[in-house]
């Protein structure tokens, strides 16, 4: 019997013993059950990411009503009330009943023992008694759904309000964005197909190329035209990094962290005539998915390494009129789409992933040709990962010198740039949280 409480449940437990990250674990459970049904589908992501999302809310809310310290109870039974809460507070399509029952259900399949059952049962039924005090899942709620430590950085960094802002909009699904592929067709075309299909999407208000979908649902796989290429799911940050390396020249171009291929496939197709793109990706899982990706989109051909780029950097020198490290980070911008992130970093971890920055600018710096540029970018939002790291690179690297990102962005992108000349974007501003700074290296006088 399939139920998708306990399926949810099981990820949720997995997820809790696993260091891979929350879409890569669900994936692999909901691979090995037959749901048939769509519907089931969605329930198991929403009730999944939703707990995630609201866990600290979650489980404030299950202390006041349960007798025993939440540190003291099985995994799986604070999972189950999380997953029946989670259900009775925001899940206004689900009758109150259906979500207990389903949920002690899920519990009685998994073997547990009758004074199990009927504690999580007798608890939820509380919960139920009691829903007109239950405190609202508002701005408080999602401050509390993040944890202390990081609330108390984002405030030393942003000033109290902007942290709690930041929190709220992490804790708020967020619209699916795209970037047309405009080899095959253009972005009216683009939005005209997706309202054919009844899909509310308007252009965004930064990136030329970027379609918002407002009430798009499930894998992203399903989308009108996205098996033939016609769609790329990529922020408008994210979008808005590539062009930093402009203006574009009929010359090589190296993606030093290519991962899935996002930035390496939107930077192969705003090349000149003549432009070459070089990917470097060590990685044989997201080589394959770049490989795919590279051959959805068509159109472009990209030379792909299979090494990291210090590997690469050994083997070859300069030549490259741009260089885009997109640094393995935190991730503490996307946590909106990334909930999991949140519950997986600590303080101690932001200086490890300082040093492993460090270490790909570094390779960088001998790849790039005179006159050429380096872009570097993270999804993170943290300084230790984004204006130390350049700090430390050009006390380094007196060759290279900062050049203001502004000049090399659409007019609507331009004020997210600071005095430094550093593109930084935020949650609260509508687009996934990003940095990136353009360094180019010092030309030598003809003697």
């Amino acid at each position: 019997m399939i139920n998708s409480r306990g399926i949810a449940m099981d990820t949720l437990l997995a997820w809790e013993k696993s260091q891979d990250p929350l879409d890569q674990v669900l994936e692999k459970i909901v691979s090995g059950v037959a749901l048939d049904d769509q519907r089931d589908k969605q329930l198991v992501m929403a009730l999944v990411y939703g707990v995630v999302r609201w866990q600290g809310y979650l489980d404030a809310i299950i202390q006041k009503f349960a007798s025993h310290p939440l540190r003291k109870m099985k995994p799986l039974t604070l999972v189950a009330l999380r997953v029946g809460l989670y259900q009775l507070v925001f899940l206004d399509r689900v009758p109150e009943s259906a979500a207990i029952n389903e949920t002690v259900q899920a519990l009685k399949l998994a073997r547990q023992p009758k004074w199990l059952t009927g504690f999580v049962n007798g608890v939820l039924r509380a919960m139920v008694r009691q829903r007109a005090v239950l405190p609202v899942p508002d701005e408080s709620a999602a401050v509390l759904s993040h944890p202390a430590w990081l609330v108390a950085r984002w405030e030393a960094l942003f000033g109290r309000e902007r942290a709690r802002r930041i929190c709220w909009i992490n804790n708020v699904v967020p619209p699916l964005v795209v970037r047309v592929n405009c080899s095959k067709l253009t972005v009216d075309d683009g939005l005209a197909l997706l309202r054919e299909k009844g899909f509310d999407c308007e252009r965004t208000l930064f990136a030329q190329e970027a379609v918002r979908i407002n009430n798009f649902q499930g894998p992203f796989t399903g989308l009108p035209g996205y098996g033939q290429g016609f769609f790329v799911v990529q922020d408008e940050a994210a979008q808005l990094v590539t062009q930093l390396l402009g203006p574009f020249v009929g010359a090589g171009y190296l993606d030093g962290c290519a991962g899935l291929g996002g930035k390496t496939l939107h930077l192969a197709q705003l090349l000149p005539e003549g432009g070459k793109v070089v990917a470097v990706e060590p990685s044989q899982k997201r080589q394959a998915l770049l490989k795919e990706n590279l051959q959805r989109l068509g159109g472009v051909e990209i030379e792909i390494h299979g090494e990291t780029l210090q590997e690469f950097a050994g083997q070859r020198q300069g030549g490259f009129a741009g260089v885009l490290v997109d640094a393995p980070c935190s991730g503490l911008g996307v946590i909106r789409r990334q909930p999991d992130i949140r519950w997986k970093r600590s303080p101690e971890a932001l200086q490890g992933y300082q040093v492993k920055q460090r270490e790909l600018l570094g390779a960088a710096a001998g790849l790039v040709a005179q006159g050429g540029v380096i872009v570097y970018a993270t999804c993170s939002i943290e300084p230790r990962e984004n204006d130390e790291v350049i700090g430390a690179f050009l006390s380094e690297h007196s060759e290279f010198s900062i050049t203001p990102a502004q000049e090399y962005l659409p007019e609507a992108a331009r004020g997210f740039c600071d005095e430094q000349g550093f593109f930084k974007t935020t949650p609260e501003q509508g687009l996934d949280g990003f940095f990136a700074a353009r360094l180019q290296k010092t030309m030598k006088s003809a003697e």
